[in-house]
């Protein structure tokens, strides 16, 4: 069980990791056949096979239930380490736009637009995905530079836009497939890598 997860149930009986597991299957199938906006808790009960009271112990809201379903704690849990700037930012890169590319159509949006009129969800957000894709990057730019491959430092959060915004908008705003997402990344990572200014 994750720290977080243990944090949650403070002086309580451990959580059954198998609701969990029922709860995060109902989100998903529920997600694909009827969509976010949708979808509801009760639906997610009677799928999951439990109470709606088991559901509001682990998460308050709709939107707070989807996105930690859709963004477990393993998310960048470590800085990847491949030898190379170029390469640990193909890998961050990855994972990052497998987190966008992953959910059924009209997920991601939805639920953006909810975290963003939610303050708590809002930071929550702020901590667990831009936080932890800020720290990754930060680590793995020192290790760049302490390497030689970088002259100076980029802004990690300059470079976490220019990495992730183009994804977005090729998966929301261009809706092109994610298929395509190989060769942008490709680009994209040339790109970055000329701007950022590698030895």
């Amino acid at each position: 069980m994750s720290a977080r997860k243990q944090a949650r149930n403070p002086g309580g009986r451990p959580r059954d990791s198998r609701v969990d597991d029922a709860i995060a299957s109902a989100v998903r199938e529920l997600l694909t056949e009827v969509g976010y906006t949708r979808l509801t808790m009760a639906e997610v009960a009677a799928r999951a096979g439990v109470g709606k009271a088991a559901i509001y112990r682990r998460h308050a809201t709709k939107q707070e239930m989807i996105f930690e379903v859709l963004l477990p704690d393993q998310f960048l849990a470590v800085a990847p380490d491949c030898g190379s700037l170029r390469a640990d930012l193909a890998a961050v890169l990855a994972e990052i736009a497998d987190t966008m590319a992953s959910p059924p159509q009209g997920t991601v949006p939805g639920l953006l637009a909810d975290v963003h009129a939610d303050p708590a969800l809002r930071d929550r957000f702020n901590e667990k995905y831009l936080g932890v894709q800020r720290r990754t990057l930060t680590e793995i730019l020192d290790r760049a530079t302490a390497r030689g491959e970088l002259t100076t430092r980029p802004d990690p959060a300059t470079l976490n836009a220019l990495l992730v915004g183009p994804v977005f908008a090729w998966l929301f705003l261009l809706t092109e497939s994610p298929d395509g997402l190989p060769a942008l990344t490709s680009a994209l990572l040339d790109a970055t890598l000329a701007l950022t200014g590698p030895v």
